[in-house]
C-alpha cells in the first residue's frame, strides 16, 4: 500500500480502535499489531483488534460502550447495528466528591479587553438586546430592529450589534405550571448577560401571559444595574393607545432604543482578568474524532481557564448521563454530587414522560461519524470538561453565581443548549464539530473547533481551529490547548472575529420548555 494505516486506540486494555486515515481502510489494510482489515472501514469508525465473542463486552475509553450481539471477528468493522447499549448506570452507590482534592495550580498574568458592566461583570461585545414578552411582537420588533441598524448603529461605532432576543413564549402556554420557571428564568437572565451592558429593553404585545413586570421584577433589574434610575423596565407596549398603526409602534422602539445605543457607545474596553470570562463549551455534529481531538484540547484549555479563575461550563444532560459516577466523584463537595444526580433523575424522568430515554441520542450524522451510541458519545463529551473539580450545577436557565466549573443541566440540542448557557452568563463560547455545522449566535463570539483536518480544509471560512492536527501527530492535546486559549484571548478583546461572527451567521434562540403548552 502507498500510505500508512492510521489507528487510534484510546487505553491499553480497549479491543476496538479508531480508523484515522481519511477516506477510511480498505479491505486488507494490515494494522500495526498485526491484524487485518476484513472489510473496508470508513475514517472515525472502529475496528475489532481481538475476537469478541456474543455478548461480550466492546470497550472503547476502556469503558463499555456496548455488547457484541454476534461474534465479531478481529479486522471487522464495528458499528452500532452489531452492538446493544448497556443499561445507564444507576444513582445507587455512586462515588461523592471521591476525587482528587489537590487544586489546579494558579494560572496568573492574562488578561483581555473587555467591557464593565454596572454590576461589575465583563462583557466580551458591546450590544444591545431588545427582549420580547411574547412571540407576537417578533415581526414589529425584527423590522424596527432592522431599521436601527441601517440608520441609528453607523452612528455610535462603539456598540457591536443590535439584536432582538426572538422567542417563540409568553403566551398559549402554561403560565403557572412549576416547570414554566425554566422558560422564564432564561428568558430573565438572558437579559442580563454581561454582553449586553445593563441595558435593558422590552418589546411587550399587551394581553399576553408573560407580561413583563413578571418576565423582569424591578428589583431584579435593580441588583444587575446598581442605579436606582434604572429601577424599573423601559417597556414599549404595542397595545397601547399612544400607537396609531404600525409605523407608530416601530418609531417608538426606535426612539427607545437610541437612548439606549447613547450610553452604550459612551463605553470603552479596558483590562480584565482572564477571570472575567464566561465560557460555555458545547460539541454538535460530533463525531468519534470529537473525543481524540477537539474535545480533549478544550478540556485542557478549560482546565487552564479554570486556573486562571474563570468559569466554564459544559452541559448537554443526555451526552454525559452515561458518565455520571466521573462526575459525582468530581464534585467538589457532597452536596454538589447530590445536584449532579438530582438534575440528571430529573432529565430521566423528562424523556420518560415523552416515551423515549437517552437512546435517542446520537443523531444520524453522529453514528456515520462513527459514534455506535450514546455511551460511546458520552465519553468524548465529558472531556471537553478537563480535569478540575466541579465546582456548581446549574439546573435549565439558571446563572452561574460564582465561578469556578460549572455542570448547567440543559438538553443536548444545540440550539437549547447555546441559548440556556447565554442565560447562565457565558461571554465567550467554544463549539467542537467533526461532522461540520455553521451554528452561530448573534448574542456572543461562537469559536468553533473542528475536530478532523478534512473538515477545516474544506470548511476553512467556518473553523476558527483545526484539533485534526493531533490525530495526525503533528499538534499534541496541550499546543492545541494553548492555540484555542490564546485565541479566546484575542476574541474576547474584540482584536478578532471568529468566522461566525465575520459572516454574520447565527440561529435563533431556543427556549427549553417543558410545561403544558394549551
Amino acid at each position: 500500500m502507498s500510505f500508512r494505516p492510521l489507528t487510534i486506540i484510546m487505553h491499553e486494555a480497549d479491543n476496538v480502535a479508531v480508523v484515522a486515515n481519511d477516506g477510511g481502510l480498505p479491505a486488507g489494510a494490515l494494522l500495526t499489531g498485526g491484524v487485518t482489515l476484513r472489510e473496508k472501514v470508513p475514517q472515525g469508525h472502529k475496528v475489532a483488534l481481538v475476537d469478541i465473542p456474543q455478548n461480550e463486552e466492546v470497550r472503547r475509553y476502556n469503558v463499555r460502550i456496548g455488547y457484541a450481539l454476534r461474534d465479531i471477528a478481529a479486522g471487522s468493522w464495528v458499528h452500532e447495528r452489531l452492538l446493544r447499549i448497556p443499561d445507564a448506570r444507576g444513582f445507587d452507590d455512586l462515588p461523592m466528591a471521591t476525587g482528587t482534592k489537590t487544586p489546579l495550580e494558579p494560572l496568573d498574568g492574562y488578561t483581555f479587553q473587555g467591557f464593565r458592566n454596572p454590576d461589575g461583570s465583563f462583557g466580551t461585545r458591546n450590544i444591545l438586546a431588545i427582549t420580547q414578552s411574547v412571540q407576537c411582537v417578533a415581526g414589529v420588533t425584527k423590522f424596527a430592529v432592522d431599521r436601527i441598524k441601517r440608520d441609528l448603529l453607523p452612528k455610535y461605532p462603539n456598540v457591536d450589534d443590535v439584536v432582538a432576543l426572538e422567542h417563540a413564549y409568553g403566551c398559549g402556554v402554561a403560565i403557572d405550571a412549576p416547570d414554566a420557571l425554566i422558560p422564564i428564568r432564561t428568558l430573565r437572565n438572558l437579559c442580563l448577560n454581561p454582553n449586553f451592558g445593563g441595558e435593558i429593553m422590552v418589546v411587550s404585545l399587551g394581553c399576553e401571559k408573560l407580561q413583563p413586570e413578571r418576565l423582569l421584577p424591578p428589583e431584579t433589574i435593580a441588583i444587575f444595574n446598581k442605579r436606582p434610575q434604572d429601577s424599573g423596565v423601559d417597556v414599549i407596549c404595542l397595545q397601547d393607545d399612544v400607537h396609531i398603526g404600525f409605523e407608530s409602534m416601530v418609531d417608538s422602539i426606535i426612539r427607545r432604543a437610541e437612548v439606549h445605543l447613547q450610553r452604550l457607545d459612551v463605553r470603552r474596553r479596558e483590562t480584565a482578568p482572564v477571570s472575567e470570562l464566561v465560557v460555555g463549551v458545547q460539541c454538535g455534529g460530533s463525531d468519534a474524532f470529537s473525543g481524540i481531538t477537539a474535545n480533549p484540547a478544550v478540556g485542557f484549555c478549560s482546565d487552564l481557564l479554570v486556573r486562571a479563575g474563570a468559569t466554564v461550563m459544559f452541559s448537554e444532560t443526555t451526552e454525559v448521563r452515561d458518565g455520571v459516577a466521573q462526575l459525582t466523584a468530581r464534585a467538589s463537595t457532597p452536596e454538589i454530587g447530590e445536584a449532579i444526580v438530582r438534575e440528571m433523575d430529573w432529565y430521566d424522568a423528562y424523556l420518560r414522560r415523552g416515551g423515549v430515554d437517552r437512546s435517542a441520542n446520537p443523531s444520524p450524522g453522529n453514528k456515520a461519524g462513527g459514534l455506535s451510541n450514546v455511551a460511546e458519545k458520552a465519553m468524548g463529551s465529558i472531556i471537553k470538561s478537563g480535569t478540575a473539580p466541579i465546582a456548581g450545577v446549574l439546573s435549565p436557565g439558571e446563572k452561574a453565581p460564582h465561578k469556578g466549573l460549572f455542570y448547567a443541566s440543559t438538553p443536548a440540542s444545540d440550539f437549547i443548549c447555546g441559548t440556556l448557557q447565554l442565560a447562565a452568563g457565558m461571554n465567550i463560547h467554544v463549539f467542537t464539530t467533526g461532522r461540520g455545522t455553521p451554528y452561530g449566535l448573534a448574542e456572543v463570539p461562537v469559536i468553533k473547533v473542528a475536530t478532523r483536518t478534512e473538515l477545516a480544509r474544506r470548511w476553512h471560512d467556518l473553523m476558527d481551529v483545526n484539533a485534526g492536527t493531533i490525530a495526525e501527530g503533528t499538534a499534541t492535546i496541550e499546543e492545541v490547548g494553548w492555540q484555542l486559549f490564546y485565541l479566546m484571548l484575542e476574541v474576547a478583546s474584540g482584536r478578532k472575529k471568529t468566522w461566525a461572527e465575520q459572516w454574520k451567521l447565527h440561529n435563533q434562540l431556543v427556549l427549553f420548555n417543558p410545561a403544558p403548552v394549551t
